[in-house]
């Protein structure tokens, strides 16, 4: 009986041993549990670590992420999947994602960019830029990358990615670069993308970079670079149809949002425009670019872009359309409405002699139509100079309405806060006064400047409650 006893006793105790490990493995799955909001859920879902990540910030991951993407790919057909990013700094080169895809990153999760070339692999111009930015030659890849994909979600509890870009910054300063520096996402080619909730630091270049693309969603992104950092633009739709940015917050070394579509004689080949655009709720800091940027690289052409409830502190323009001689396409029917700036050089910024050419091979006769472009209720303090709008001899600016705008300049102000060449349109209750070009229509006119009632496309898109 006493040896029965011992028996019972050590059962019930690898019972109890089994049932707590039991316990403690669910608790451990438990806290790695989440719900998160997207455009679509997924069937099948793995974590990095299955793949042999590891989160030491030493470790390169490009292995495990295309491992892991590799095999997700199957379930593509099959409800999707999901490839979650644990707490931990993940080093890691280039990867590409897949279609029916979500990539999440926990909120203590850090992807970390290699600074080893070798992980970076190159790439040919974007065909409607015809050359990289940098230099003539192809451009590397970027860390997230994706093409003619569609239903692609990159989203996280605001885990970041963090570019590492002082080692690409210093060897552009230095001329040292073959290729165009990488972005930290780009998606070409691809419909149906969502990226949301992440914080991105340090890009070696531009940050988010949706090109040739539809249906998208870019929201509660935070975007943080060095103030002085090169071509750190933060979300650049590029040749891209019905676009959503909404909540986001950006400081950088360049335009908080720049809108292009290709370049000189590329982009007009190419002829994609940009166009369906919406801007929500953007707090732009870029003391030396613009807070929201039309061109330069325009060519294509951009249309109907829709920017409202803006804060830009500190920044060098509110909006700034950059275009010139050789860059051909268009941008018309832009409106802007309650917007907020504080600090500022200059409010609105209109340029039709910006340069910076793909080649010698750019057609002088393509001139830019610029026209119908719509500012209203806005509002400005500490100003340098209320407006600098210069458009073409021969090819003026035209149908430029501007409304209820009302403009405190700094005390060491511009003698003259409007100048103006080349441009036509009308005023309404603007203060200071605006320059000849845009006369005063009287109180009766502070309506105008239309901003369209109806939605596009995209802000019809129903998100849905997904989990971990």
């Amino acid at each position: 009986m006493g040896v029965q006893a011992t028996n019972l006793v050590l059962a019930l105790l690898v019972v109890a041993f089994i049932s707590f490990r039991g316990a403690e493995s669910r608790k451990a799955r438990l806290l790695d549990s989440f719900e998160y909001s997207a455009i679509n859920c997924r069937a099948h879902t793995a974590s990095l670590t299955d793949f042999g990540g590891v989160g030491d910030g030493t470790t390169s991951n490009t292995k495990a992420f295309k491992d892991a993407i590799d095999h997700l790919s199957q379930f593509a057909s099959d409800g999707g999947s999901q490839l979650f990013v644990p707490a931990g700094k993940w080093l890691t080169g280039s990867f590409s994602l897949t279609s029916h895809f979500t990539l999440y990153l926990h909120k203590d999760a850090v992807l970390l960019a290699s600074q080893d070339m070798q992980e970076w692999p190159v790439m040919k111009p974007l065909p409607s830029y015809g050359r990289g930015r940098d230099a003539a030659a192809g451009r590397y890849s970027s860390l997230i990358f994706g093409t003619n994909l569609t239903d692609v979600i990159i989203t996280g509890n605001n885990g970041t990615i963090d570019g590492q870009g002082a080692f690409w910054w210093q060897n552009f300063h230095k001329g040292k670069l073959k290729y165009t520096r990488p972005y930290l996402i780009e998606i070409m080619f691809s419909n149906s993308i969502q990226i949301s909730n992440l914080t991105l630091l340090n890009s070696p270049s531009w940050n988010v970079h949706p090109v040739y693309s539809s249906d998208i969603l870019v929201q509660g992104i935070t975007i943080i670079a060095p103030i002085t950092s090169p071509n750190t633009d933060g979300i650049n739709p590029d040749s891209c149809t019905n676009t959503k940015i909404e909540d986001c917050y950006i400081v950088s070394g360049d335009d908080c949002v720049a809108v292009k579509s290709g370049w000189d004689e590329y982009g007009i080949a190419f002829g994609m425009p940009t166009k369906q655009l919406v801007i929500r709720r953007l707090t732009c800091i870029s003391p030396y670019s613009a807070t929201i940027a039309l061109g330069s690289e325009m060519s294509g052409g951009i249309e109907d872009v829709r920017a409202e409830d803006i804060t830009a502190i500190h920044t060098e323009s509110g909006i700034r359309i950059k275009t010139a001689v050789g860059r051909g396409g268009y941008v018309k029917d832009i409106y802007v409405k309650r917007m907020t700036m504080h600090t500022m050089k200059w409010v609105f910024w209109m340029t039709g002699n910006y340069g910076s050419h793909a080649d010698k091979n750019y057609d002088p006769n393509a001139l830019p139509v610029i026209q119908g472009i719509n500012y209203r209720d806005m509002v400005a303090d500490n100003v340098t100079m209320a407006a600098r709008l210069e458009g073409i001899a021969g090819d003026p600016f035209k149908e430029i309405c501007i409304s209820n705008v009302t403009i405190g300049m700094a005390p060491k102000a511009k003698k003259v806060p409007w100048t103006c060449t080349d441009i036509e349109g009308m005023t309404s209750g603007v203060t200071p006064r605006p320059c000849g070009m845009l006369p005063d229509q009287g109180p009766e006119k502070i309506t105008s400047c239309d901003f369209p009632p109806e939605s596009i496309p995209i802000d019809l898109v129903q998100f849905k409650t997904c989990s971990f």
